[in-house]
C-alpha cells in the first residue's frame, strides 16, 4: 500500500528535496541515447536501470547527508500512450514501465530510508504534446481523458502521488488534475515558463494558477515552476498573494537560455551551481512556504547540494 497517499508529509511545511535533471545527466553527462528525450527506456537497455539506479542513489545521499526529507521522481515524464507508440510501447508496455520506475524508486527508498525522515514516492508525468511549444492545444475534456489512462497505471503502484511536468496550459492542467481526481490520486501540477514568466501558451502564470484552482476547486495538492531559470519567473511572483502560496516547489533549469535555445545546444550549459543555490535561497528569503526544492535540466548533484547549503545556512 503506498506510504502517504493519503496525507502528504510536504503539505506541512517541512523542507523537501529531490532530484535534479534526470534525463539532461543520462544523456550529456553518461552518454545514454534517450529518443523523444524519454528516460524510461533505459529501463530495458543493458546498464539503464543500474545507471538510474546510481543517479537516484547519489541524490538520496544528499539528503541523508542534509538529514532532509526526500521526493522520489520516476522516469515516467515521456511514460503516456502518444509518446508511448512513438517509442514502439503499446498500452500493456506501458503499463508495465510505469510500474517498474515506481519499483525502482521503492528500492532506493527502502536503501535509504532510517524512519528519520519522509521519502515520498511520486510518479512523473508529462505535457501530451510539446510542453514549450504547445501548437496543439486540448480542450479540458480532451485532456482529462488523456491523462486518466496513465494515471490509472501509477495508482496501481506504490506512488504516493503524482506529479505533472512541463505542463504548457491551463486546460491541460485543468484535464490531468481533473483526471487524478477520478483515479483518487494527489497530484502536483508544475507550470513550465518562458523567459518573461508566461507560460508557453502566453498566459500569466498567475492567471493560469487561478484558472487550474477555480475550474477543479482546489485540485492540485500544491504547484510547481519546473524547467525554467530562477531569472525567468522571479519578477513575476507576488509574495504573500494567495495564488503564490498555492506554488510550494521550484525544479528550476541551470542555464538562463530559453527553451528554444536550449533545445538548439549541443553541449549541456550547466551554469554556475553556487549562484543557483543563492538564488533560490533568494526565493526561499521572500517566500517562506516554498518547500520543495530540487533542479531540472542542466542541473546535477552540485546544484542541489548548492541549494540545501544556501537554503540551510
Amino acid at each position: 500500500m503506498a506510504r502517504y497517499r493519503r496525507d502528504l508529509p510536504q503539505l506541512s511545511g517541512e523542507l523537501f528535496i529531490t532530484d535534479g535533471g534526470l534525463e539532461t545527466t543520462l544523456y550529456f553527462t553518461k552518454g545514454f541515447e534517450l529518443p523523444e528525450f524519454a528516460a524510461f527506456v533505459l529501463l530495458d537497455q543493458p546498464g539503464g536501470r543500474e545507471a538510474m539506479e546510481a543517479y537516484f542513489d547519489a541524490y538520496a545521499d544528499i539528503a541523508r547527508h542534509f538529514n532532509l526529507n526526500f521526493i522520489l521522481e520516476s522516469a515516467t515524464w515521456r511514460a503516456s500512450p502518444d509518446w508511448g507508440r512513438k517509442l514502439g510501447y503499446d498500452r500493456d508496455a506501458l503499463a508495465d514501465i510505469n510500474r517498474r520506475a515506481i519499483d525502482l524508486l521503492q528500492g532506493i527508498r527502502a536503501r535509504h530510508d532510517t524512519g528519520a525522515a519522509h521519502w515520498v514516492i511520486s510518479g512523473c508525468m508529462g505535457s501530451r504534446g510539446d510542453g514549450y511549444d504547445p501548437k496543439e492545444m486540448m480542450t479540458i475534456d480532451e485532456s482529462r481523458d488523456y491523462h486518466r489512462d496513465q494515471v490509472h497505471m501509477l495508482r496501481q503502484t506504490e506512488a504516493d502521488m503524482v506529479t505533472a511536468f512541463t505542463i504548457p496550459y491551463a486546460e491541460e492542467a485543468i484535464g490531468l488534475t481533473r483526471a487524478a481526481r477520478d483515479e483518487d490520486m494527489p497530484v502536483a501540477i508544475g507550470f513550465t515558463v518562458e523567459t518573461d514568466g508566461r507560460l508557453p501558451s502566453g498566459q500569466h502564470l498567475k492567471e493560469a494558477v487561478r484558472q487550474v484552482d477555480a475550474a477543479t476547486d482546489n485540485g492540485p495538492a500544491y504547484y510547481m515552476i519546473n524547467c525554467a531559470h530562477p531569472t525567468h519567473f522571479h519578477d513575476v511572483l507576488e509574495p504573500g498573494a494567495a495564488w503564490t502560496k498555492r506554488i510550494r516547489a521550484i525544479r528550476a533549469n541551470a542555464s538562463a537560455s530559453s527553451h528554444a535555445e536550449l533545445e538548439a545546444m549541443e553541449e549541456l550549459d550547466d551554469g554556475n551551481p553556487q549562484e543557483f543555490g543563492r538564488q533560490y535561497r533568494a526565493l526561499v528569503d521572500q517566500m517562506p512556504h516554498l518547500n520543495i526544492l530540487g533542479g531540472c535540466c542542466g542541473t546535477d548533484q552540485r546544484h542541489v547540494e548548492a541549494i540545501c547549503r544556501a537554503v540551510l545556512n
